[in-house]
């Protein structure tokens, strides 16, 4: 397949976005708070994974999603280090939560120490294990979810949490174009198979609503009609 002039096969990566685009996109969007800027820091110099933080331009709109929509209650679903928690709990009503959920211990350890410094720390509850056994124990409605966890439970996730989303909310799938691996004729590799189902079972979803943005590495927004 060719691609901003490239022959695309396999699972190689690609480069979704110009580089000096991206750069420009930082330099007009709004900053990051320091709190933000520690979080970012400590994940790029430290962890093996720093790729997968949701950084400047995505955070802040993940913040001006959430500040749109003004939730009483929000789900992200994959926590990582805390930097999309932190960006989505500034648009909570003041009565509102966010429950986050990690699988990994150690990463749940760092985002905790990140969400203790915050002013909203009391309003945002992580939990640790297995998001398909803790998302029905919290027996919660939710008006905005962020699906951001592993790939191939992309569908597992989006189907447990449709009937507990309330009508109008919305949910926030990241990763949506994986790497640009999703964009060949013949996908390959389970993350990339598991996106691509995952992009075809909403658009086919008579539930739902939904629009696709290239920003990143690709979000859906999905609507519950």
């Amino acid at each position: 397949m060719a691609f901003l002039g490239l022959t695309f096969t396999g699972t190689m990566n690609v480069e979704l976005l110009n580089p000096l685009a991206e750069a420009y996109a930082e330099q007009f969007s709004g900053t990051q708070d320091e709190l933000l800027q520690e979080v970012a820091a400590y994940t790029y110099e430290t962890h093996p994974h720093a790729h997968m933080l949701s950084g400047q331009v995505q955070g802040k709109l993940l913040t001006m999603i959430s500040r749109m929509i003004r939730p009483l209650r929000i789900l992200e679903i994959g926590t990582f280090t805390g930097y999309s928690a932190l960006c989505l709990a500034k648009g909570l009503t003041a009565d509102g939560l966010l429950y986050t959920i990690e699988l990994r211990e150690e990463d749940a350890r760092k985002a905790l120490n990140f969400f203790n410094k915050s002013a909203v720390k009391d309003r945002i509850k992580l939990q640790v294990g297995n998001a398909l056994e803790i998302i029905p124990a919290l027996n919660e409605s939710w008006d905005l979810v962020f699906i951001d966890a592993d790939k191939v439970n992309y569908i597992n996730y989006y189907e447990i949490v449709l009937p507990q989303l309330n009508r109008g909310g919305f949910i926030v799938a990241d990763n949506v174009l994986f790497h640009g691996q999703v964009l060949g004729k013949n996908v390959e590799g389970k993350n990339a198979k598991a996106i691509h189902a995952f992009n075809t079972h909403v658009k086919q979803d008579s539930r739902v609503e939904q629009v696709l943005l290239t920003v990143r590495d690709g979000l859906m927004l999905i609507m519950k009609k």
